[in-house]
């Protein structure tokens, strides 16, 4: 039996962004709710809102617009892939299909650092993404609760997108 072909959303990206945190795939919770990091213990939403100062318990269109205020961006690495259950792990490899990158930094030429939510995202994206030069890149411990730390601990990794942003 095949694994359904599952397909990412659209960035959450304004004009003037100069930071662009990328996952891997929407997991489960995500994909059946149209909303990135919908999975209730990811801690994705309390990491920005502590980093950006908004409210995590926002409606989530109060948090995107915040976030995207922040000159923040959030897209994933994988546009199309197959995969049972949420799991980076569990994505097919032959299945990954990379988001139109090229498109996304001509958009938005005012992105300088690509901050990857987790190993898996830097991963795919090295292995699938010409990655223009112009760019910085830093992974960051993965916001899902599968990668087990403490949230201060992330919370702590996490703040070098705010330190290196005003540098």
């Amino acid at each position: 039996m095949t694994s359904p072909m599952l397909e990412s959303f659209p960035p959450l990206v304004a004009p003037g962004a100069r930071i662009l945190i990328l996952g891997n795939m929407p997991g489960v919770a995500s994909l059946q709710a149209q909303r990135y990091y919908a999975y209730e213990r990811n801690a994705f939403w309390r990491l920005t809102a502590a980093l950006f100062g908004f409210d995590a318990a926002a409606p989530y269109d109060d948090r995107v617009t915040a976030l995207t205020a922040a000159e923040v961006a959030v897209w994933d690495v994988l546009k199309h892939c197959r995969r049972i259950g949420s799991l980076d792990s569990a994505v097919e490899p032959d299945s990954m299909v990379a988001n139109d990158f090229e498109r996304l930094f001509a958009a938005y030429p005012t992105i300088t650092h690509v901050y990857f939510n987790g190993a898996a995202a830097e991963k795919n994206y090295r292995r699938l993404v010409t990655a223009p030069a112009r760019l910085e890149y830093t992974r960051l411990p993965s916001s899902s609760p599968a990668q087990t730390m403490s949230f201060d601990a992330k919370l702590a990794a996490w703040r070098r997108i705010t330190t290196e942003a005003r540098t």
